[in-house]
């Protein structure tokens, strides 16, 4: 019995060793600590370290359906996140240099390329954020988290989220969006990113309305559901290269 017994326990460990990743993702920390500043992406740079993005993505793969499953609802949403965010940037890197990650890689636009391994599978980003995130998460946070490599999106934020800090993150993010020139609030107007308009049913589902989402990001002022004239400000398609 002890000679059949050791093979199946070296066997058991050396599949769990190639199936666990790192949920800190500190490979990715270390890459957008190094090239993510205030002002955007030093795409330059980053294209030095492009095989570590890469490689990254690679142990992201590695990660099967089952797997995923048995996680914690924060290690997934960070798994998702991360996977989109840097799928993101190697896509961008792969053409670079572009003047528009909407309009230069592809006529039918980037998000419907077959650009992402995961899950046993070739994946859109559409798919990754709407069949995913949107479909089995009642997080519209996210909208602050993901990252479309041009100028009207929420900053990429230059740390990888983590399950242990994700609440946290997700609020900072979401905060710090909000108090942008994206966004703003006079009187009974209230002038918001097109984010919210794409995708209001994520916020109507979660807090009964747009306004009633976006009235904590507003303390001092009071915002009605209803009583407020909503507009969108126009979104930037540039590059969110760093000046």
């Amino acid at each position: 019995m002890k000679k059949l017994f050791i093979p199946i326990v070296t066997l058991a460990l050396s599949s769990f060793s190639l199936l666990a990743i790192d949920q800190e993702h500190k490979a990715l920390t270390e890459i957008l600590s190094k090239h993510v500043t205030p002002t955007g992406v030093k795409y330059k740079e980053l294209k030095s370290d492009h095989a570590q993005l890469q490689s990254y993505l690679k142990e992201l793969a590695k990660v099967t359906p089952k797997e995923l499953k048995s996680w914690k609802e924060e290690e997934q949403l960070s798994f998702y996140i991360n996977l989109y965010n840097a799928a993101t940037l190697d896509l961008v890197l792969k053409h670079y240099p572009i003047k528009s990650f909407k309009d230069d890689i592809h006529k039918d636009g980037p998000w419907k390329l077959k650009s992402v391994t995961a899950l046993q599978q070739s994946l859109t980003l559409d798919q990754v954020e709407h069949e995913f995130l949107r479909k089995d998460y009642l997080e519209p946070r996210i909208h602050f988290a993901l990252n479309c490599a041009s100028e009207g999106c929420p900053p990429l934020r230059a740390e990888a989220f983590t399950a242990s800090k994700l609440e946290a993150q997700l609020e900072e993010q979401t905060k710090a969006f909000l108090a942008s020139d994206k966004n703003s609030l006079s009187g009974s107007s209230l002038k918001l990113s097109p984010l919210f308009d794409w995708f209001k049913d994520d916020f109507v589902k979660k807090s009964g309305s747009v306004e009633a989402f976006v009235a904590p990001y507003f303390p001092k002022k009071k915002i009605k559901a209803g009583k407020m004239k909503i507009s969108y400000t126009e979104y930037g398609w540039a590059l969110n290269e760093a000046k």
